[in-house]
């Protein structure tokens, strides 16, 4: 009898003593770990973390620091943890003069959207009506005003229709006139004669012809003085205004920069399912420092956005480093930049992997989640593979973290398009990605740690875990469904 309970005992050792890796993993996952991950990057001496910025570096270190601390391998392709991709400042000036208006100038009125330097000058074109030109409306090397209707998110139909034939008929300089509302005019002019950041390497300036938007009543108080009243009605039809000469120089030039991602590895136990990976990433910058203070505040912290998804990749790293054996398949850990200007830094880090992408079975992305309701996280893409089944049955067996992980509730606003997981899905990795959803404070200087559910977060944390973990012991690798 001594001899069957000895050797059962030791038939169950290896399952018990993962048992507890496990168990003593989950409890590393804390709430005060959290908030000082959080506290220290939507600190105000961060700036909200813009792409570029020292700031952003600072930001990229610190999870470079806490990964070295954790034990994972550097995995960026110079062997350290900090991987950079490269950028492009420009800084165009533009000066606009007009002769023939009785001294009348139309001061910061005119932005350039488009086109790199260049000097123009002569008479006005104007360019009117609301029809569907099939051709180019051949205007060569001339200065022409575009009388167009703004449709909401852009130019309606009709008057982008005449823009665009505009365009094609090689014109010198076009204007567009359109009647902006206050907020999309502080969108198009706040950058003007300021730097403005493009990913990529440019060594040319732009040549494309250059497009400069006003307001409709800087155009009209324009053409007043020369009693032309613009209008959108009829065809289109173009007259030379000889009574108005222009002169206008633009300036634009270039810098090589670059911004920061965050990559360590931790490597797997299964001498086979090693060679695959697991993504778990987030990103790390925010929108930086506001132009306009509110309440004497004008830095963006990004506690919620997305602080809290790195803490979380953070704490998820410590958990799964001290487990041993350690997850069977290897994971990477990714703290990603320059999601606020487009997803450039996962867009470049797909590109270029620290392994190839083939070997990535799935990622796992983490964006906003300390807000909102208490016991819910909404997990966007579970329809598209069988992550979501997997998440499904992993939030079952662990009831004590009381947290529903639902669909998404929001399909309207494509949120399945606007975060990192995006540039793993199209290179064919499936992915899951948790989110809390939007709320007052979302990109805006109130989106503070004091107001981030720390608690809730460590349960999201637990609960990616032991889905990472899932998929990471898994035989089978996650697979698409037929509608992803």
């Amino acid at each position: 009898m001594k001899r069957a309970v000895f050797a059962l005992i030791c038939v169950a050792w290896p399952s018990m003593a993962v048992a507890q890796s496990t168990e003593q993993a989950v409890n590393s996952i804390t709430e005060a770990d959290i908030y000082r991950h959080i506290e220290v990057m939507a600190h105000d001496s961060m700036r909200g973390r813009d792409t570029p910025s020292p700031e952003l570096d600072l930001t990229a270190e610190y999870v470079a620091s806490e990964f070295r601390r954790i034990g994972l391998k550097p995995g960026a392709e110079d062997g350290s943890y900090i991987q950079r991709y490269p950028l492009t400042e420009g800084r165009r000036q533009l000066s606009v003069a007009i002769s023939g208006t009785s001294g009348w100038q139309p001061g910061d009125d005119v932005v350039q959207m488009s086109g790199g330097g260049f000097e123009a000058s002569g008479p006005l074109v104007l360019v009117t009506g609301s029809g569907e030109p099939t051709q180019p409306i051949q205007v060569e090397d001339a200065i022409v005003l575009v009388a167009a209707e703004w449709g909401g998110r852009g130019l309606s139909a009709p008057s982008q229709q005449l823009v665009t034939a505009v365009q094609a008929g090689n014109p010198s300089v076009v204007i567009i006139a359109t009647d902006l509302s206050d907020r999309f005019w502080g969108y198009f002019s706040r950058g003007q004669n300021r730097s403005q950041v493009t990913m990529g390497s440019a060594t040319e300036t732009p040549t494309d012809a250059p497009t400069l938007f006003t307001r409709l009543a800087t155009a009209q108080e324009l053409l007043a003085r020369v009693d032309v009243e613009p209008s959108w009605q009829g065809e289109p039809s173009f007259r030379t205004l000889s009574g108005l000469n222009f002169d206008i120089t633009a300036s634009f030039q270039t810098s090589p920069r670059s911004a920061p991602n965050t990559v360590g590895i931790l490597e797997g136990s299964d001498p086979v399912l090693k060679d695959e990976y697991i993504v778990l990433s987030a990103h790390m910058d925010h929108i930086g420092v506001a132009s306009n203070a509110v309440d004497g505040d004008s830095i963006n912290n990004g506690a919620d956005d997305n602080a809290s998804g790195t803490a979380a990749i953070i704490e998820a790293a410590e958990a799964f480093a001290m487990m041993n054996p350690g997850p069977k398949r290897s994971m990477i850990f990714l703290a990603v930049s320059g999601e606020e200007k487009g997803m450039w830094g996962s867009a470049h880090y797909s590109e270029n992997p620290s392994v190839p992408i083939s070997q990535i079975v799935a990622d796992i992305n983490t964006d906003m989640i300390g807000r909102n309701w208490t016991d819910t996280i909404v997990a966007i893409g579970k329809e598209y593979s069988d992550l979501g089944e997997t998440l499904d049955r992993v939030n079952a067996e662990h009831p004590e973290l009381n947290m529903a992980a639902i669909d998404d509730i929001w399909p309207e606003e494509r949120f399945y398009y606007r975060s990192d997981h995006y540039s793993f899905a199209e290179k064919g990795v499936p992915v899951l990605f948790f989110f809390n959803g939007t709320h007052e404070d979302y990109h805006g200087v109130n989106d503070e740690i004091e107001k981030v559910n720390t608690e809730k977060a460590t349960r999201i944390v637990k609960l990616m875990f032991y889905l990472s973990l899932e998929i990471a012991n898994s035989p089978e690798k996650p697979k698409w469904k037929q509608t992803g």
